[in-house]
């Protein structure tokens, strides 16, 4: 049995994870750490989880949590605390899964800009890490993750994208310069600490932009569709927020090159989505919405190509959560102990 201890147990990222790893028969949590709700339960913070998650949590400065039996730690955590708790977990024989943005980069050069984007000290603290971490999009990054001791979880939006253009630019089916991102999120994507602007009355019946410039995830987008297509990408990324509580709608546009049809991008895209347990394409005249991925580790992408305007145009959905979270790290984690990627991901949608 794979023993789990999971920092940031009491926030939307952590309980996602609590959710998974009870369905999970190989593995188990060994220990809950948050700053907050020490000494309590779990289900005292949140009580739909009594009777299935009633664990105390740990100080994550506390004896018990630095010493607890653990094979593997998940930090769904902010910036800025897996770099902080990773080195002394490894020493431990441990291996990392972090949410955050701390191990998404290999260099300290590339995390320093990272760093800029969100505000944060630009000087990471466990430097000797970044170069042997694996970006954890597990469906292109299998062999790093399963051979890594410290793995970088996907922004949720960055998953959208990059799987949402993986076929296209690997293939050659778009114009690489001038790719539009434009992506809708759920409020949950900020994360459950109270601030003005995310307070139900401020969002309800209400949709925003925001961060037009300089989004930290365009760094990920851009660097893995470049690797891809081989050349360089760059893109045009515009986040909104939207009244609804999880879930990602990321609407990709760019140019078709002469000669490139609709059949041939919905093939290219079924041969390489076919191959994954996890993508789905649709074809434009299926409906498809956010609640087909809520509560699952799917994603579904919908090719709406516009071969009169010469439009490429493909729609990506996603649970924040789940397959831009918590399910993301599950996945990772699997194929880093060697167990089938699918194990205690293979969930249904919820519905309605």
């Amino acid at each position: 049995m794979i023993r789990v201890k999971l920092i940031g147990a009491g926030g939307y990222g952590g309980i996602g994870m609590v959710e998974l790893l009870m369905r999970h028969p190989e593995a188990s949590l060994s220990a809950l750490v948050d700053v907050q709700g020490v000494g309590g339960k779990l289900s005292d913070m949140w009580p739909y989880l009594r009777g299935h998650c009633d664990q105390t949590i740990l100080a994550p400065d506390s004896a018990e949590a630095k010493n607890i039996e653990a094979d593997v730690v998940v930090c769904a955590t902010p910036d800025g605390v897996g770099q902080t708790a990773a080195p002394a977990e490894i020493s431990a024989g441990r291996k990392v899964i972090d949410y955050s943005g701390d191990y998404r980069f290999n260099s300290a050069e590339l995390y320093r800009e990272y760093a800029g984007r969100i505000g944060r000290d630009p000087v990471h603290k466990a430097p000797e890490l970044l170069k042997e971490s694996a970006y954890g999009l597990t469906e292109l990054h299998r062999n790093e993750v399963k051979k890594a001791r410290v793995v970088g979880n996907p922004g949720c939006f960055a998953m959208s994208c990059i799987c949402g253009l993986w076929p296209a630019v690997q293939y050659g089916l778009i114009e690489l310069q001038g790719i539009c991102c434009d992506c809708k999120t759920g409020v949950s994507g900020a994360g459950k600490k109270p601030a003005p602007g995310l307070h139900f009355p401020e969002r309800y019946d209400n949709s925003n932009a925001y961060r037009l410039t300089g989004h930290q995830h365009v760094m990920e987008i851009e660097r893995e569709l470049s690797s891809l297509a081989g050349k360089p990408v760059s893109v045009t990324f515009t986040p909104q927020i939207v009244p609804m509580v999880r879930g990602i709608l990321s609407t990709l546009y760019g140019r078709l090159p002469a000669g490139v049809t609709h059949k041939r991008i919905l093939e290219a895209y079924g041969d390489t989505f076919d191959k994954e347990p996890f993508l789905q394409v649709r074809n434009y005249d299926e409906p498809v919405g956010t609640s087909d991925v809520r509560g699952s580790n799917r994603l579904i992408v919908t090719i709406a190509t516009d071969e009169r305007t010469g439009i490429f145009r493909v729609i990506s959905h996603v649970d924040n959560l789940v397959k831009g979270q918590a399910g993301s790290a599950l996945q990772n984690l699997n194929v880093m102990f060697g167990l089938p990627e699918t194990m205690g991901l293979d969930l249904p949608p919820q519905h309605p």
